[in-house]
């Protein structure tokens, strides 16, 4: 049956069995069922997406760029750990030119 049907469409596709835990089953039926594909268009999609990411990470890195972004990155990050926790100031004092150009009238 799947001979035949591969054959029509020309292509050259490897039975595989895998195990799955029973949560795996449960995503793959339902996700299939939504798209109305089969199960084993799911995992296809999935290798594909996993061979795309790893082409990605493969790619020429700029290293020079890649220290400079961490070093800014841990310098943003010990600013923050040395500002003062809390709140430094009052509703007065960031209204106090306002207020007192209304009670100079």
């Amino acid at each position: 049956m799947y001979t035949a049907m591969y054959a029509r469409l020309r292509l050259t596709m490897i039975r595989k069995q895998v195990y799955i835990e029973p949560r795996h089953e449960r995503m793959l039926k339902r996700r299939a069922r939504q798209r109305g594909v089969t199960e084993a268009e799911i995992i296809r999609e999935a290798l594909d997406g996993v061979e795309t990411v790893e082409v990605v990470r493969r790619q020429d890195v700029d290293e020079v760029a890649a220290r400079q972004a961490l070093k800014f990155m841990h310098a943003l990050g010990d600013s923050l750990r040395k500002a003062p926790r809390g709140r430094t100031w009052t509703r007065e004092s960031l209204y106090g030119d306002r207020i007192s150009r209304w009670t100079k009238s």
